[in-house]
């Protein structure tokens, strides 16, 4: 019991699993865009506030820029060194406040890489060899964030305005560099903040996402489920009835396909039981009369020797029906098993019919009944000789023993690039049109008294389709009852085994 439970749970979450792999595509299909949007959101957050913080620190250091320029900051010596000292001291509180507004550091340096002012107060006076100053001083604005240490670093440069000449050629004198690092804590808690969020968000969205995977896998694969529920009541034996799951053209297609194999599976078995039934007839019917006719003679003491002779030879015409009837069953016995029993080889068409003619002619002129060959062009195909043999020969005599006296039989070979074609007609019986559908049916007759008149068995035309269909080949009938038949044989010129 355990055993069986744990086999049914390990199949269900094998990735065989229809109901599995729909529930894994949605969870994927859902969880990865959300966890792909976090990150997105994050990243692009903090771009855009590393940037609009770089743009603000930049718009107020330029304002600074303008008042270190007014106030003659970068100039050592002043005649009025109190106004200077005032000024000065304005501007450096003005640094000061930047500096702790935004939890940096700012330095001033001149265009002899001097630093004037810093605001820690630990490069005053020093000089400084910076590639970012340099470049600065040569007119390019660098700016670099540092994400591992948490900073931003920048350079503004100092550009006297008094030095751009009339004609606008020059826009002035870069005559030093603001050099600025700022902290990004505060974008770093906001982005903690925000990345926090977005986790409860998606753990939410992942929660919602396996509900909706599961509840959708359930609902998608319950079909298909039904489809087999179904099958198996068919297969217990509950039910034989046609089975339907329109839901998906998918199903549909299953049921459909089931249905006819169910249709085909009935159609064999009904087959099967007419079979047994009729080989069981066919065989007691013989065996009855041989049994009726030896009661007679051993009922009569003195039974005179002419009809001890009759009673014989009736005994002995039963016993000769019997051998053929089993003589046929053993070859249709033969023909139903594999194809690989074929002994194939290339065989002259037209010389293989002649010689079934000639054969066949003395029959056909105990009937009156002339025979006709009419090859349209030599035939060479790959066949088995034996049963090509009794493909022809069935059907030539067929045409002959269910003819009219004084009628006809004409036989047809023809061949295209791909197929050869055996064609026989006759002005006989015909068949009627109702019965066309059954005649290759075993030990079906359409006229069973004159099958028994002139010994048939019913498995003729069976043993035919069947060795035509070994050659992957073909066969047709197209009659009118009381004017004659016409049967069609198309067998490939090579033969493919499968």
């Amino acid at each position: 019991m355990f055993a069986k439970i744990f086999g049914e749970l390990k199949a269900a979450l094998s990735l065989r699993s229809l109901k599995i792999r729909i529930f894994a595509i949605i969870l994927i299909a859902g969880v990865i865009p959300s966890i792909l949007m976090r990150g997105a959101i994050v990243n692009n957050y903090e771009e855009h506030a590393v940037n609009n913080r770089i743009s603000m620190v930049q718009n107020q250091l330029l304002v600074v820029s303008n008042h270190l320029l007014n106030n003659n900051y970068l100039v050592t010596y002043k005649s009025d060194e109190a106004v200077y000292r005032n000024s000065r001291a304005v501007i450096d509180a003005e640094l000061e406040m930047i500096s702790n507004l935004y939890e940096g550091r700012v330095m001033i340096i001149d265009s002899s890489l001097k630093v004037i002012k810093d605001t820690y107060g630990i490069s005053d006076g020093k000089t400084i060899i910076s590639e970012e100053v340099i470049r600065c001083l040569r007119g390019e604005n660098t700016n670099y964030y540092d994400q591992e240490h948490g900073f931003i670093e920048m350079t503004t440069p100092i550009i006297d305005a008094s030095a751009a000449d009339k004609e606008g050629k020059n826009n002035g004198k870069i005559v030093g560099v603001m050099l600025t690092s700022i902290s990004n804590s505060s974008i770093v808690e906001t982005m903690e903040t925000l990345n926090r969020k977005s986790m409860v968000i998606e753990q939410l969205m992942i929660v919602v996402m396996v509900g909706f995977a599961l509840v959708l896998s359930v609902v998608l694969t319950k079909p298909f489920a039904r489809v087999t529920d179904a099958i198996n009541e068919v297969k217990a034996g509950y039910s034989d009835e046609a089975i339907s799951v329109p839901d998906y053209t998918e199903t549909a297609h299953i049921v459909d396909a089931f249905n006819q194999l169910l249709k085909q599976m009935k159609v064999l078995d009904n087959s099967r039981q007419e079979f047994v039934a009729n080989v069981s007839h066919e065989l007691k019917t013989p065996m009855a009369s041989v049994k009726v006719l030896a009661d007679s003679l051993l009922m009569q003491e003195n039974a005179p020797a002419e009809l001890y002779r009759e009673f014989m030879e009736d005994i002995v015409s039963e016993i000769d029906r019997e051998s053929r009837i089993i003589t046929d069953l053993l070859a249709l016995v033969k023909m139903d098993k594999k194809v690989q029993d074929l002994n194939i080889a290339s065989l002259n068409i037209n010389d293989l019919t002649e010689l079934i003619l000639k054969r066949l002619r003395p029959i056909a002129r105990k009937r009156d009944v002339e025979v006709v060959f009419e090859s349209m062009r030599p035939v060479v195909a790959e066949v088995d000789e034996v049963k090509m043999t009794l493909i022809m020969t069935n059907l030539v005599e067929n045409s002959i023993k269910y003819n009219k006296e004084h009628g006809w039989v004409k036989v047809e070979l023809d061949a295209d690039h791909q197929f050869f074609t055996f064609r026989v007609s006759d002005s006989g019986v015909g068949i009627p049109e109702d019965e066309l559908s059954h005649i290759y049916e075993r030990f079906y007759r359409v006229d069973k008294s004159h099958s028994r008149e002139i010994g048939g068995t019913g498995l003729g035309l069976a043993i035919t389709r069947s060795a035509v269909l070994m050659h992957r080949g073909s066969i047709t009938v197209t009659s009118v009852e009381g004017e004659g038949s016409c049967f069609t044989v198309r067998i490939p010129l090579t033969y493919i085994a499968s």
